[in-house]
């Protein structure tokens, strides 16, 4: 058994420091050297697992074995999820299916704000949630450039609407990997997460299409803006509380456009914008793709893989139907050399505790393996040969390499911070912000997204921290951890990697701080907005209902 201790060198202010060494590392090497964010991660596991090992005082093989659960962890599940859902991204492309979606979507208006709407928030909103790390801003980037918007608006108006949900992406891991690294209840989580961001699913798009068409251009098409807001909203509220974090982008994506397709039946603005600019709103030619047609089946077929998808993940989030592939086969390995071997003392805790250690391997029931299903069932139906499909599953595993490494040292560190003690050591530091804490806590996610590119990355750093420090102010702890994740959703858009991602889709390199400068005050206003909103849930009624 060894304990952790949270001031090793008998100074508050010089273990602290210490202790941030690796989140300085890794932040440092992304934000200001330009690193790869595989090469960042990796030097930041190294530097975690120095200053465990030789300013904590942490045996060397817990540390070791600390950083291996955690890779494990990345790999499997998270890393099973990413590497299936772009598989299944790349089959669509290669039949064409892909284009033909594109192009259905853009045929239901020729209105560019309208367009906008459905595309970069509806759609990418969509890809969030069964991809996210960067797949809905390259996504909806190329889609908006095919249509004939600048460089310059469809980047960052990508990266813009890639905000609200952000926190329930790539089939909840932020949140997945927020309850790991916390030992919070996953669902409590999420249903905190989905009692935060549904009041920016609905401010979101309309700053979007203001961002875009400016004040007067945003109020000619309100109706449909609130539509597509509040049907969003809503399913990300009650998806998140009442069934868990894995569909709630899917199933609230799917509500917003199909809401906002059938108002656009009834209902078309006065004025037309058939322009990208300003003060043009009449005098650009239609979309290419809206002139497009396709019949009904053809548009069926390319939305089936989607459909797929969707009912395969669904299932698997389905409790009984998770159990059963658990009861078919699942393996729960107790971690040797950690498992019960590392000991939380007050004052993190109020007694001494045991920290476990176990490594669940239930392959049938991870969300990736439905994914992968639902990508077999899609290339039958696109039929694609058994040597074709291994093909693509290969060359996908090569495109995705770096972002499974990536996601491995990610996970590796924030294990290695939690089991050293070294988040709690920091926590400790941050409870010195006393009543503010909740303002600051959520700025705390924010700037972890902003510097890392991934709010997972920004939970898995700071989730412990958030835990801690609450607990010593006592907040709920549930509260803080879930701001995290709220607040470094309005990071995103000024993130390095997302920036690069927006920059090469829509192929405008080199201008990456073009980009940056479009969209800063936008994620530092909204990431303002919503640390006030956490703010007046810790103390101000009627906002205090919210956390519970």
């Amino acid at each position: 058994m060894w304990a952790q201790g949270y001031d090793p060198f008998g100074n508050p202010l010089l273990s602290t420091l210490t202790a941030a060494v690796p989140v300085v590392v890794l932040l440092g090497c992304i934000a200001f050297l330009k690193m790869k964010a595989h090469v960042a991660a990796l030097l930041g596991i190294a530097s975690s697992l120095i200053v465990a090992i030789f300013a904590f005082g942490m045996p060397t093989g817990m540390a070791t074995t600390a950083a291996a659960f955690g890779a494990a962890y990345g790999l499997m599940p998270i890393g099973w999820i990413i590497l299936n859902v772009i598989f299944l991204y790349r089959l669509t492309e290669q039949r064409g299916q892909f284009r033909i979606l594109q192009d259905s979507i853009a045929a239901i208006t020729p209105d560019r704000r309208l367009q906008l709407l459905l595309i970069a928030f509806g759609f990418g909103a969509f890809f969030e949630g069964a991809a996210g790390f960067g797949t809905p801003v390259a996504v909806t980037g190329a889609m908006l450039i095919g249509l004939g918007f600048t460089p310059l608006a469809a980047s960052g108006l990508s990266l813009i609407a890639n905000t609200a949900p952000v926190a329930f992406g790539a089939l909840g891991t932020p949140v997945l990997a927020l309850a790991s690294v916390t030992g919070l209840d996953l669902f409590e989580l999420s249903g905190m997460v989905g009692r935060q961001l549904p009041f920016f699913s609905v401010i979101v798009p309309f700053w979007l299409i203001c961002a875009f068409a400016g004040w007067r251009g945003m109020l000619q098409v309100w109706p449909a803006i609130l539509v597509a807001g509040v049907a969003f909203a809503i399913p990300q509220y009650i998806v998140s509380n009442f069934h868990g974090p894995w569909l709630v982008d899917i199933i609230a994506s799917i509500c917003s456009m199909g809401a906002l397709t059938l108002f656009l039946r009834v209902w078309q603005p006065a004025s037309i914008w058939r322009s990208t600019k300003r003060g043009e709103a009449h005098d650009g030619p239609l979309a290419e793709a809206a002139t497009n047609t396709y019949t009904s089946e053809q548009v069926f077929k390319a939305w089936l893989p989607w459909i797929v998808l969707s009912v395969c993940v669904f299932l698997w989030g389905i409790p009984q139907v998770k159990a059963w592939l658990d009861s078919v086969f699942t393996l729960s390995i107790p971690v040797g050399g950690l498992h019960q071997l590392v000991q939380k003392v007050p004052p993190v805790v109020a007694t001494a505790t045991a920290e476990s250690a176990i490594y669940n391997f239930n392959l049938l029931s991870m969300t990736g393996t439905g994914i992968l299903l639902a990508s077999i069932i899609s290339s039958v139906l696109m039929k694609f040969s058994f040597r074709e499909f291994a093909r693509q599953y290969v060359a996908t595993l090569v495109i995705v390499r770096w972002s499974l490494l990536t996601i491995a040292a990610m996970l590796a560190l924030g294990y290695v911070t939690r089991y050293s003690g070294a988040d709690a050591t920091m926590g400790l530091a941050f409870a010195q912000t006393g009543w503010l804490y909740p303002l600051f806590g959520t700025m705390l996610g924010w700037l972890g997204v902003a510097l890392t590119g991934s709010d997972t990355a920004s939970n898995v750093l700071f989730g412990g921290l958030q835990k801690i420090t609450s607990e010593q102010l006592g907040l709920n702890p549930v509260l803080m951890a879930a701001a995290n994740s709220s607040g470094g959703v309005m990071g995103k858009m000024i993130d390095a990697q997302s920036i690069v991602v927006a920059s090469t889709a829509t192929r405008w390199y080199g201008h990456e701080s073009e980009i940056l400068r479009y969209v800063f005050f936008h994620s530092i206003a909204l990431a303002l907005l919503v640390s006030l909103l956490v703010l007046g849930q810790a103390y101000v009624w009627p906002l205090t209902a919210l956390v519970h």
